[in-house]
């Protein structure tokens, strides 16, 4: 199991268990499944760090440039997630399309944006 599928999945089925039991008025549930949703997100955050510390301490560009996409994709979820206050999602914005850029930058001639559709795409596809 990888990194994604050990904290996506968990974070995903605590927002649809949340929107279900929402739908039905269930209140102790929705607040357990609340918590279980934070409890994804803190450990989404958690993994990210470790990230960002790890692309630190690799010399390694095709590393490097996978680690900081990853960064980037973790960020733009932690940004969309209503467990944080509004000023973490803007600054989980913010981080986002900073390590998309460092990412940009890292990228192989291949998987280099070139300007116009490219950078288009870039901006709307990893938020």
């Amino acid at each position: 199991m990888n990194l994604d599928q050990a904290v996506a999945g968990p974070l995903r089925a605590a927002t649809r268990d949340a929107d279900a039991s929402l739908a039905c008025g269930s209140q102790p549930q929705a607040e357990g499944l609340a918590e279980q949703l934070v409890s994804a997100c803190t450990a989404l955050w958690t993994a990210t760090l470790s990230l960002m510390v790890a692309f630190m301490r690799t010399p390694a560009p095709a590393h490097r440039y996978l680690m900081a996409r990853r960064i980037a994709r973790n960020l733009a979820t932690l940004q969309e997630q209503d467990c944080f206050s509004a000023a973490s999602r803007a600054s989980f914005a913010k981080l986002s399309r900073r390590w998309s850029d460092k990412a940009d930058r890292l990228a192989p001639d291949e998987q280099r944006p070139r300007g116009g559709i490219g950078l288009l795409r870039t901006r709307l596809f990893n938020r």
